[in-house]
């Protein structure tokens, strides 16, 4: 299905129906601030394992991000973290920003492996916050795989070739082509991963 939601004013209707589907075990392709993800409810072990077959990967392996709507979620999904971090998070976001952090034992047990550890983002885009607002719960999400960049930025493109592989495609407009900035708060001192849309200082 090809879910046409309006970017800045999302419609309550179909946000709700998108969840509905995201409740039911479903997969969506959704828009954030920076490119276009696949995403699933964090509770939907088999949804997690069908996004991982779309990118060819292990689920305990897979650089998969919680996506949240406000810094609430950081005590459940998350081990305790310094007042530094808790600064840093709170200054960056919501932004085009990912942020590494210790998991805690709340992180489904199919994503769990050595490192535990995972990846944060509250991207600044009304559709993606919409959908986790309503869910109640993190959007569990990862990029598209893709080789040209309108694989990845048009709508209609995503929906000819993944339509038969999720169970929505959500079109809020154009997508990014730069990915959020990686940092890791894993340790002590934060270390940036990857630079993206998200400016860093470090």
């Amino acid at each position: 299905m090809l879910m046409h939601i309006h970017p800045v004013d999302p419609q309550a209707r179909l946000i709700r129906q998108a969840v509905d589907i995201l409740r039911g075990g479903g997969v969506i392709i959704y828009p954030t601030d920076t490119v276009y993800g696949i995403g699933c409810d964090i509770l939907q072990s088999q949804a997690i394992e069908r996004i991982c077959r779309l990118k060819g990967i292990q689920p305990h392996k897979a650089n998969l991000s919680f996506i949240c709507n406000d810094l609430s979620h950081l005590s459940e999904f998350t081990k305790p973290i310094s007042t530094p971090t808790f600064r840093l998070l709170k200054e960056h976001l919501p932004g085009p920003y990912t942020f590494i952090l210790p998991a805690s034992k709340m992180v489904p047990r199919i994503l769990q492996s050595k490192k535990s550890t995972i990846g944060l983002r509250i991207p600044d885009h009304p559709i993606a916050l919409a959908l986790v607002r309503e869910l109640g719960r993190p959007i569990l999400s990862t990029s598209l795989p893709g080789d040209q960049v309108e694989d990845t930025t048009d709508p209609d493109l995503m929906y000819e070739n993944f339509g038969n592989q999720v169970d929505v495609v959500i079109d809020g407009g154009v997508g990014g082509i730069i990915p959020s900035t990686v940092v890791d708060c894993s340790e002590e001192e934060p270390v940036l991963i990857r630079e993206g849309a998200g400016e860093w200082v470090g």
